[in-house]
Formats: structure tokens, C-alpha cells, sequence
């Protein structure tokens, strides 16, 4: 077993305080958030189960961390009603409209920029 396996595994919790094991190595019956989405659940409030974790050079503290849920214990998806879909419409109307020219750019505003790319280069 590599030092970096054995570290990342605790199935008891008595390390980390909760379950923890080496990525990809989860058992079954836990997904994370975005395994849940593409299966339409969602966690439904429940607390974190386990944890899957590895290595990495590119976080702070050395190791990367994904929370695992009980997909026993999941719920639906809650469905759109037309009202949020009205919201979403107007949210993403608003963040296609210019603040200067006040027209709708038909694409994101850039946040750096702040204004439609017009209007942020009037000269090129």
C-alpha cells in the first residue's frame, strides 16, 4: 500500500472524523454533488456521509477533497416553475444589458470590461 493510499483511507473516521477514502476507491451507495445532479437527486439537507481525497500539488493544504452523500437517503430534483424560469430569463438579461448604451449585447458582459465591447472600444 502507497503512503499516499494509506493516508487517505480511514473508513472508521477516527483520522479525519469522518469516513475518508482514496479517490475512486468510494463504496457504493455515496456520490458527490454533481454524480446526485446528473442522477436528478440533490442531498435533501442531509449532512455530509464520507469523503474521497487525494493528493495534490495544487492546493493549499496539499490534498483535494470531494464530500460524498448516501444516495439512499437523496431526494428529487425540485422541478422549475415558471416563475424561476422568468427570473432566470430577466437574471440573464440583465447581465447581457450594457450600463452605457443600454442595449442588449446578445452575449455576457465581460465583469473586466464592464460594458459591451463597443462600448469599451470606441476606436478599434
Amino acid at each position: 500500500m502507497s503512503p499516499a493510499f494509506g493516508k487517505c483511507y480511514d473508513p472508521n473516521g477516527t483520522r479525519w472524523g469522518i469516513p475518508t477514502y482514496p479517490w475512486k476507491y468510494a463504496p457504493d451507495g455515496y456520490a458527490t454533488r454533481r454524480q446526485l445532479r446528473a442522477q436528478g437527486l440533490r442531498p435533501g439537507g442531509q449532512p455530509v456521509a464520507a469523503q474521497v481525497m487525494r493528493r495534490s500539488r495544487h492546493r493549499a493544504g496539499g490534498v483535494q477533497v470531494a464530500y460524498l452523500y448516501r444516495i439512499d437517503r437523496a431526494k428529487p430534483v425540485r422541478p422549475m416553475t415558471s416563475r424561476k424560469w422568468g427570473a432566470l430569463a430577466l437574471a440573464m438579461l440583465a447581465r447581457r444589458t450594457c450600463p452605457a448604451c443600454q442595449r442588449d449585447a446578445r452575449y455576457v458582459i465581460p465583469t473586466q470590461l464592464g460594458t459591451c465591447v463597443p462600448c469599451a472600444y470606441p476606436h478599434d
